[in-house]
């Protein structure tokens, strides 16, 4: 069974427009609300949001929607998705929800959910959502409905969580870090937890005003990162994403270290400490020089659909803890349940300061593949699969790459886009194969 509103994240759109309005999300919570009534009587639920100005809206909806069923609402206000998950377990509450459109633009938002454990819920779980939409509401009466309270110390007890994951015999003092919270929900938690730990902070992207989020900062803008950095002769920085669960990294002379890179160097790590790496999951878009660099350690490396979701459920699959995305979503399933920036930055520093090393230096084992991605926007009712012009060009790039390299063609999960990415061991030939396989899509 297909999801109408349900994408790779959570739903996601253009505030204003179905989905993303204050009636369908009341009518959203309401359904989620009679869900999770068929298994508990009365069940809690907390709401963190990011900084965009539509949150305040659409949280007043999530409010009233799960309070008509029953549902009691804790409210955490602007915190980090990873922050939502992990006092969700923390509370023992029956769900949490995020209202955040991650990386997209201000004008845009979302709701996404975790479930009781912490982590991101099943597309069978979706769907029973959906199913139940389309039930006529059953309002509660005045003495069953749910109340509403606000948890005032929320992002203490995440910044708390969040450093207890760093080495108890390693500190962050003589380190000097640019901190990029993309104006987003790690705003003020973020330059906290390195501070704590002994780091030198400079924040950059920490000052919303509800209409700038990701806005020319942030893991999907590392440029400002990359400036400050060198401005400040800085030895690390970090970017986060508009709710802090993708993380991208630069070193002191400015290079910048993607998911891909960064997952390996995770996984280098523990194995330079005799801990076990049975296997590593990344996804189809992941690096070719990553699997193949995992595979002479050893180490097992399995692809999962794109979507962090998709990477935790072949972890939970196999039994292993390290997995992520080039994107900058990275999973150490025994640090938090979830994609954590914060935290997968923290185990990078943790790596770099045990060591001595740079990152350069960690990972001088890893040259990565060229890769051209090409994000090609499509016409409204455009149905980019039945192109015979597609398929025809995709047979043409994919005889010519050979066993060298790959192709891959995917409908984005939270914006009208087609993504298009060849990687082979030649940049100016991915380029050339991308561009090919664009241009059939430009009708």
């Amino acid at each position: 069974m297909s999801r109408k509103y349900f994408g790779t994240d959570g739903i996601r759109g253009t505030v204003g427009q179905a989905p993303i309005t204050p009636d369908f999300v009341l009518r959203l919570a309401h359904a989620v609300g009679r869900v999770l009534k068929r298994t508990e009587t009365r069940p809690t639920v907390l709401i963190g949001k990011d900084t965009r100005i539509s949150g305040y809206m659409l949280e007043s909806a999530l409010e009233s929607g799960f309070n008509s069923v029953g549902v009691d609402v804790v409210l955490l206000g602007p915190l980090p998705t990873p922050g939502v998950a992990y006092l969700t377990r923390a509370q023992r509450a029956s769900l949490g929800v995020v209202i955040s459109a991650s990386h997209n633009p201000f004008a845009d938002n979302g709701i996404k959910f975790f479930s009781a454990q912490g982590t991101k819920l099943s597309d069978a779980w979706e769907q029973d959502v959906e199913a139940a939409l389309n039930d006529a509401p059953v309002w509660a009466d005045s003495a069953s409905l749910g109340k509403t309270r606000r948890l005032d110390d929320a992002a203490g007890r995440y910044i708390e969580f969040c450093k207890s994951t760093f080495a108890n015999d390693l500190t962050l003092k003589g380190v000097k870090i640019v901190v990029d919270a993309a104006h987003g929900a790690a705003y003020q938690v973020a330059p906290k937890v390195f501070h704590e730990l002994g780091a030198e902070v400079v924040a950059i992207g920490c000052a919303p005003d509800g209409l700038n989020i990701n806005h020319e900062v942030g893991a999907t803008h590392p440029a400002a990162l990359i400036e400050a950095v060198k401005a400040h002769a800085a030895d690390f920085g970090v970017a986060l994403d508009g709710d802090a669960d993708r993380l991208q990294l630069v070193d002191h002379a400015g290079r910048l270290y993607n998911g891909d890179e960064l997952l390996y160097l995770l996984a280098d790590e523990r194995l330079g400490r005799d801990e076990p790496v049975p296997g590593v999951v990344g996804t189809l878009m992941t690096n070719m020089a990553v699997e193949l660099a995992l595979r002479a350690r050893g180490v097992q490396f399995v692809r999962a659909k794109v979507g962090d979701r998709y990477v935790l459920e072949e972890l939970e699959k196999h039994k292993w803890l390290l997995g992520g995305e080039g994107s900058g979503h990275l999973l150490a399933l025994d640090k938090h349940t979830t994609g954590d920036g914060l935290i997968s930055a923290l185990q990078v520093l943790q790596a770099c300061v045990r060591s001595g090393k740079t990152m350069a230096e960690l990972l001088c084992d890893v040259t990565l593949f060229p890769q051209t991605l090409i994000n090609v926007r499509l016409k409204p009712g455009q149905d980019w699969q039945v192109s015979a012009n597609l398929a025809s060009e995709s047979q043409a790039v994919k005889a010519e790459l050979g066993a060298a390299g790959r192709l891959l063609i995917r409908a984005s999960g939270t914006e009208p886009l087609v993504r298009v990415m060849v990687e082979a061991r030649d940049a100016v030939q991915a380029k050339a194969c991308a561009e090919r396989i664009a241009s059939t899509l430009l009708v």
